[in-house]
C-alpha cells in the first residue's frame, strides 16, 4: 500500500474514533487537475455510495465529508435520496473546503451542516448546457419588455434570443424549479423538520428565505459564487463551526489533506468514495 494511501486510511480511523459515527468522503480531484474529465457528480457515483455503505450500521448516522464542484441535478437527488434510505436524517455534511453548486444541495439534505472559516458552500442556480438557466430566463424576459417598449429593438434582441429554442427555454423553467423545490424539500424534511402536530409556518418562511438567497443570480451574481460559514448562517442555515471543536477540527483538516496528498500524488484519480472501514471506490482516468 503507498504511503499516502496508508496516512490516508490512518487519519479516516481516527476521525471516527472521535466521532463514533459513520465517516464517509467523498472527493472530487477537480482542483488538482483539468481537462475534460468527469469531476462532478453523476450516476456513476451511485456504485461509489453502495460500496461505501457497505456494511456501516445506520444507527450511528453518518458523517458526510464532502468536496465536490457540483454536478448533475438528477444524479445529486437519486443520490440524496438513498443517503436518507440508509440513515434518515441522521446526517452531518462536514465541508472541509468546497461544496459547490449540486454538492451544496447535499449539504442541505443533513441535519447538521459543519463549515470552517476556510469553507464555502455554492449557488444552486441550476446550469444548462453550462449556462445559467435562471439568467437565460431573465435575459428572454429583458427581451419582451424591451421589445414590447421599443419595437425597433427587434433586430437587436433577435440577435441574442434566436439561440435559444422554446424546448431550451421550457427546460430552464423545469431546471429551476426543480432545483429550488428540491431545495426546500430537504431542508424541511431535515434541518427544520418539525416534530408532529407543531406549527411550521415561520420554519417554511426561512426555509423560503434560504432557496432565495442560494437560488438567485442577483443574490450570487456568478455561479462559482463562494458562500462562507458566516453568510450561511445569516441566509438561515443551521451551521456549526469546524474551529469550535479543536480536537474535531484538526482530525478533519487532517483527512482532508490526506486526500488531497493522495489526489496529488496519482495522475489518474478523479474521484474518490471511501468509508472507515477501508472500502473505497475510485474513479480514475487513463493517463
Amino acid at each position: 500500500m503507498p504511503a499516502e494511501v496508508a496516512v490516508r486510511k490512518k487519519y479516516i480511523s481516527n476521525l471516527q474514533q472521535i466521532t463514533q459515527r459513520n465517516i464517509v468522503l467523498y472527493y472530487s480531484a477537480w482542483l488538482q487537475r483539468g481537462g475534460n474529465v468527469p469531476f462532478g457528480i453523476d450516476d456513476t457515483d451511485m456504485n461509489g455510495f453502495m460500496v461505501a455503505f457497505k456494511e456501516l450500521a445506520p444507527s450511528k448516522g453518518l458523517d458526510l465529508i464532502l468536496h465536490t464542484p457540483g454536478g448533475v441535478l438528477s444524479a445529486t437527488e437519486a443520490i440524496i435520496r438513498y443517503i436518507r434510505s440508509v440513515f434518515g436524517t441522521n446526517i452531518r455534511v462536514i465541508v472541509p473546503q468546497l461544496a459547490m453548486s449540486a454538492g451544496t444541495l447535499v449539504a442541505l439534505a443533513a441535519k447538521e451542516i459543519i463549515m470552517g472559516h476556510h469553507s464555502n458552500l455554492g449557488p444552486i442556480d441550476p446550469q444548462i448546457m453550462n449556462l445559467p438557466a435562471q439568467a437565460i430566463l431573465t435575459e428572454f424576459e429583458t427581451a419582451k419588455r424591451e421589445i414590447k417598449k421599443d419595437p425597433s429593438s427587434i433586430p437587436l434582441w433577435q440577435v441574442i434570443i434566436q439561440k435559444y429554442h422554446p424546448a431550451f427555454l421550457n427546460n430552464c423553467h423545469r431546471a429551476v424549479n426543480w432545483s429550488r423545490e428540491l431545495a426546500k424539500e430537504l431542508l424541511l424534511t431535515g434541518m427544520f423538520e418539525q416534530a408532529a402536530g407543531d406549527h411550521q409556518a415561520v420554519e417554511e418562511s426561512i426555509v423560503d428565505s434560504i432557496v432565495a438567497s442560494l437560488a438567485d443570480p442577483d443574490v450570487s451574481k456568478s455561479h462559482d459564487r463562494h458562500f462562507s460559514a458566516e453568510a450561511c448562517k445569516a441566509f438561515g442555515l443551521k451551521i456549526n463551526l469546524l474551529n469550535a471543536d479543536k480536537e474535531l477540527h484538526d482530525a478533519v483538516l487532517a483527512v482532508h489533506h490526506a486526500v488531497l496528498c493522495s489526489m496529488s500524488q496519482s495522475s489518474t484519480i478523479v474521484k474518490l468514495i471511501e468509508n472507515h472501514n477501508n472500502q473505497s471506490y475510485i474513479m480514475g482516468v487513463s493517463k
